[in-house]
Formats: C-alpha cells, structure tokens, sequence
C-alpha cells in the first residue's frame, strides 16, 4: 500500500501531544491484507519477544483451553482481521487517504502482540515467506508491512505524539525486533538460495546448500571469456521472496541494512565465482616480485577471470538486482549494482596497476596486449550501464563513472607500457654489438628472435595500431604500428649489415646475408598479418637484395675458378697447347675445387630451398665450363700416371663438390675421394 513508503516511526521518544478535533468517523476499508492463521502455536515456541509476547500466547492458550475460540484458531483469524481493519483505517486516516480516525491504546497493544505472536510462530516454519495462493505477500509479510506503516502513521498522529506513549513504544519495539528477524532471515536467503518445501523436506533427500555464486563460465574458443546467456544465481521463487522482504525492509526505513546485506552477499558471491577461475588477488608488493614464469601464469588468470566478470558476472548481477529492487525501489538496485561493479573491478584493475610496475622486457608483450584488450573491452559494456540509468540517478551514475574514469586510466597506463616494451625490441637490436660471427654464415640468433616475436607482434597488428595511434594523440601516421615495424626492420637490416663485415671472406659475407634475408622473407611470406602490415613493397625489395648477395657470392667464388678454364695462355697463336701453362691451370683448378670443398663445405645453408638454387647456379655455370676443357686439351697428357696426377676430376667429380657445399661438413676433396 502506498502508506509503506513512508518514513517509519523508529524513535523511541515522542514530541509533546497536540490538539485535534477526533469527530471524524472511521470509514470502511477494504483491504485484502490478513495476517493468516495462527497455526500450531504449541509446535513452534518464540525464543525472544519479552514477557508480553509470553503473556499474549499465554492468554491465548487459556482461551483455547476454555474453548472461547474456534477449532484451528478460525476464531484467532477474525479477532486478527478485524484488528488489521483498525488499523488499516487510522494508517489511512494519517495519510490523507481517508477521514481522520482515532485508535486506542489497548488496539495498539493487542495488535502489537498479534504481530509479535504471528513472528513468534514463524521461526523455523519452511513456509513461512510463500505468498498466498491469491498473490498477496505471506501472512507474516504482510503483518511486518503492517506493522512498519503503523510506525510511520503514529508519528504524524497525536497518539504518537504522547497520548499513548506505551502502547507506541511497545509499537516500535515490536518492528525493531521484525526488522532484526527479518534481516536475519533476509540474509540467509542471500546466502542459501535454495526454495523450501512445504513441510522442511527437500525433495530428493537432504543435500548440501547450492551456494549462491555466478555460474562459471562456459568453455569457449576466446579462451574462457564465458557465455554471456548464463543461468542466474537464484530461482525465480527465491528472487520473488528477496525482492518482498527488500520491498518490507525499505518501506520500514531499513534501506541501509538491507542494501549493505546484499552487497555484501553478492559481493563474496563474484569473489567465489573468480577464485573458482583460479583468480586470487595479489598485492602489488608481491606481483612486483614475482619472477616472471609466475606471473605470467597469473596474467593469464586474471584475464580470464576478468573477461568472465565484465562479460558474465556484471550482466548477472544487474539483472538481479533490477529483479529484485523493482518498482519504486528501482533506484535502490541501480545503486547496490554501480557499488557492486565498482568495488569488485576496481580490486582487479589494481593488479594492472602492479604488472605495468615491473620491469619492462620484451617477453612481457604479448600478456601486457592480452590485459590490454580486456580492459579495453570492458568499456563499452560499463558504458552500456551508464547509458541505461535513469536521469537522476546520481548514486549508480556516480559509481559507474568512477569505475569508467579508471578503465580508462588503466588503459591508458597499458596501452603506454605496451609501446614501450615493444620499443624495447629496438634498443635490443641497436645494443646486439656482437664481435663474433655466427659460424659457417648461419643465421644469427637475433634475426630469429626479432622475426619471431614480429611474428607474434603482427598477430596483434589491430591492437597494436590502437596502442600506438594512442601515444601518438591520434595524429600523423595513419598506421603507425606498420611505420614502428618498419623500422624495425630497417634497424635490423643495418644490424646485419654491420655483421656480415666481421667476416674476412667476402664470399662467407654473401652466405650470411643470403640466409638472414632469406630467413627474414620466409618468415614474412608464412604470416599473412606481418606480410599485410610491410607490402608487397618491401618483399620485393628484400627479394632484389637476395639476387645481389647472390651474384656478389657468384662473383666473389666462382668468377677466378671460371677464369682458369680459359684458354688464355694455353694455346699458341700457331694453334700450339703449351703443355706447361695446362699443367698449371689444371694444378690451380684442382687446388681450388679442394679449397671451395674444405671452406665451403663447412659454410651452413638451412633453407633447403635456398641451397639447392645455390648448388644449381653454380653447377649450371662451371660444369659445362669444366667439361668443355677437359674435351679441348685432357687428350694432351700421357695416359697413365701423366694423366692422373693433372687431370684429378671429372665434370660428375665437380658436380658431386658443388652438391656437398653449405651442408656444414669440412671435408677436403682428397680425403674424399681416397
């Protein structure tokens, strides 16, 4: 009735009486409002209310013994409904709903006790919260309602004001000790939210409470971020009890008690729900200090966890607390729900705060950009809450903005710590100073590193392109992660540059730049996402680069041993072989197929393909060439020993030297043929 909404009466002193005119006539009510019947009330003991309420059922007693009432307290029914009648009608009278009426003292009394009674012999009963079949809140509801509005109407009356001062006392202390029986029972409820049955039994037998925690997430492909469609913490029958005992709470003035009950209920309800994803919270001392293995395990907990609270736990709790704080008390659900979201995200933001403190290094990435783009993703769903609050509501709109403004903050210090670590990566390749190179021309283990983590990098080439638009102000580079690789790149590429000069062979120089540049291209044509953020551009480019390493080798190797099979010298201008000159060229050919076997072979390759091109380009060059002279002058030798000791290879034997080059095996050509 709207007389609930009144402040109640809590005091327990009263102004002075004054003056009023009581002519009016009680007027006729008619309010579906019983307080039910008194059942068993020798089953069912009160085990606080005072010597009143023990005189009340004492009374009783002997009025049943003396049969003055009705068999199963019919009697009691009438006696309690005509009192409710009285005092339905002075509640009336106070609010200007009706002609001013007067109530007497022993009314007061005697519905002090009727109430008190009616607490009394709910304690322990299952059913004592169900609503009447006809919709209307439960009896012992509906007298603790009663009970409240007549607080608040008789401190608007004279009778309040001090013509009764006992009865009213004895008015407030009654609601004081509904409220605090009602408290306890309220936040059981909270706590076990199963629904009883008629009668104490469960069906299917006794079992253990379903605790009132969020369900856990469903198992997804986004790596546990939960299943938005997820089943509510309570039954509908026990959401229908909790919003009737909120409703009975506030209209009594006990707002306080009952929003600060359930906070704090669903607050350790999400806590269980995120220690069940394994989440535990941290103080910032010890994330600060915890190697890194660890604490990379524990970021991949939080975010699971986290993504599981914005996505599941807060719709959840929303949808709660609109269902249970509905109507006029709506205000009072938005506000618990904006404390609730505020107080439980702000606790898991800090542990951002306190992974952004530690040390920065370039493995810490990837985890930093997975904390990144959940937090990031928590903003529209905060902002969605915020949208939806009514005009007015200062309370939630204050709470849901403070926990906006430190998403954003934390954003923010992520999205600053995770261009920084990338940053890094730059200050690894300019510091990798190296005076030693990498054996055999191989690749370098810093090429690896960088192509790898590029790898990775570019698989969060979207979040990364907010990172870094958000430190450059939104200005400039419309792609300013693709202009940071870049220079990536071009710092690594000078890198190498630099290395390849420790070597003293300018042929190895080649090798080295050859399989790096290649490695580089490999690891850029596998990835679609690294490969889109450098173009087609720079492939092309770095494939021009391979083709002039390439030559450079071709030219620096193989340009003196082609030069030897010549016939520059050998043959008179009369068509003459001077025998000496051949004998040299084949003694310097043979000398230097075993230097390019012994060196060479020892030289590394790693990418198949690259070493067969190599192997190929040559062959295609200097077996012809090798075969072409030894058809033109190996006639020239005596057959014999002659011929064995100049004429040492065969063009299969030089083919089968330019298949064993860049294996990384240092064999000398007479070992392997003896």
């Amino acid at each position: 009735m709207d007389s609930r909404s009144q402040a109640p009466y809590k005091s327990s002193s009263f102004s002075p009486a004054t003056t009023r005119d009581d002519g009016g006539r009680t007027r006729e009510v008619d309010r579906n409002f019983s307080l039910g019947a008194l059942r068993d009330k020798r089953d069912h003991h009160p085990h606080h209310g005072g010597a009143a309420r023990e005189q009340a059922i004492k009374e009783e007693d002997e009025q049943e013994e003396a049969g003055e009432g009705t068999a199963g307290g019919h009697g009691d029914d009438a006696d309690l409904a005509a009192l409710s009648a009285e005092i339905d009608a002075f509640i009336a009278g106070q609010d200007g709903e009706g002609a001013p009426v007067t109530v007497s003292e022993a009314t007061l009394e005697k519905f002090a006790s009727a109430v008190e009674l009616v607490i009394a012999r709910s304690e322990g009963a299952e059913d004592k919260w169900a609503a009447e079949p006809s919709g209307e809140p439960s009896p012992l509801l509906a007298a603790i309602a009663r009970v409240a509005a007549l607080s608040s109407a008789l401190g608007k009356s004279p009778e309040g004001g001090g013509k009764h001062t006992a009865a009213v006392h004895r008015v407030t202390g009654v609601l004081h000790r509904a409220m605090a029986f009602l408290e306890d029972e309220y936040h059981a409820l909270l706590e076990d939210p199963r629904v009883p049955k008629a009668g104490g039994s469960e069906q299917g037998g006794a079992h253990e409470p379903d605790r009132c925690v969020l369900p856990p997430p469903a198992a997804s492909s986004d790596g546990g971020a939960g299943n938005k469609e997820s089943a509510p913490p309570y039954p509908a029958e026990t959401v229908e009890r909790l919003r009737a005992m909120a409703d009975a709470m506030i209209a009594a003035g006990y707002t306080t008690e009952c929003t600060q009950m359930f906070l704090v209920a669903r607050r350790n309800a999400f806590d269980a729900a995120l220690q069940g994803l394994g989440y535990e919270r941290s103080n910032i001392d010890d994330v600060v200090k915890m190697a890194w293995e660890a604490l990379e395990a524990e970021i991949v907990t939080w975010t699971k966890a986290f993504r599981h609270a914005i996505n599941v736990g807060l719709s959840t709790e929303h949808d709660l607390c609109t269902r249970v704080f509905a109507g006029r008390h709506a205000a009072v659900g938005r506000g618990i729900f904006a404390d609730l979201a505020r107080c439980v995200m702000l606790r898991m933001l800090s542990f951002t705060e306190a992974v952004a403190m530690t040390k920065r290094a370039a493995e810490k990435l990837f985890k930093v950009l997975d904390m990144y783009e959940a937090v990031r993703d928590a903003s529209p769903v905060v902002e969605a809450f915020l949208s939806a609050d009514e005009p007015g509501a200062e309370r939630s709109n204050s709470a849901l903005s403070e926990l906006k403004s430190e998403i954003a903050s934390v954003r923010a210090r992520l999205s600053e710590s995770a261009a920084a670590i990338f940053r890094e990566l730059e200050g690894s390749i300019r510091a990798d100073a190296g005076k030693q190179p990498v054996p055999g021309g191989a690749v370098h283990p810093l090429t690896r590193y960088v192509m790898n983590y590029l790898k990775y990098a570019c698989e969060y080439n979207s979040t990364l392109e907010q990172v870094f638009r958000e430190q450059h102000g939104g200005a400039g580079d419309d792609s300013p992660f693709s202009s940071q690789l870049m220079e990536v790149m071009e710092l690594l590429h000078g890198n190498l540059e630099a290395k390849s000069r420790l070597y003293k062979d300018p042929a190895l120089s080649n090798i080295f730049l050859m399989n790096n540049g290649r490695y580089m291209l490999q690891k850029i044509r596998g990835s679609s996402e690294i490969n889109a953020m450098l173009g087609e551009a720079w492939a092309r480019k770095q494939s021009t680069s391979l083709r002039q390493y390439h030559k450079n080798y071709q030219r620096e190797t193989w340009s003196r041993v082609l030069g030897l099979l010549r016939d520059d010298g050998v043959i008179t201008v009369k068509g003459h072989v001077q025998k000496p000159v051949l004998k040299e060229k084949f003694k310097q050919f043979n000398a230097a197929m075993d230097e390019i076997h012994r060196t060479q072979g020892a030289w590394v390759v790693g990418d198949e393909q690259l070493q067969s091109e190599l192997r190929v380009s040559i062959a295609a060059v200097v077996v012809p060439a090798y075969r072409s002279f030894l058809g033109r002058f190996a006639q020239h030798f005596s057959a014999g020993r002659q011929t064995e000791k100049y004429v040492k290879l065969s063009a299969e034997d030089v083919e089968a030297i330019i298949d064993e080059l860049f294996d990384g095996n240092a064999t000398s050509m007479v070992r392997r043929r003896t």
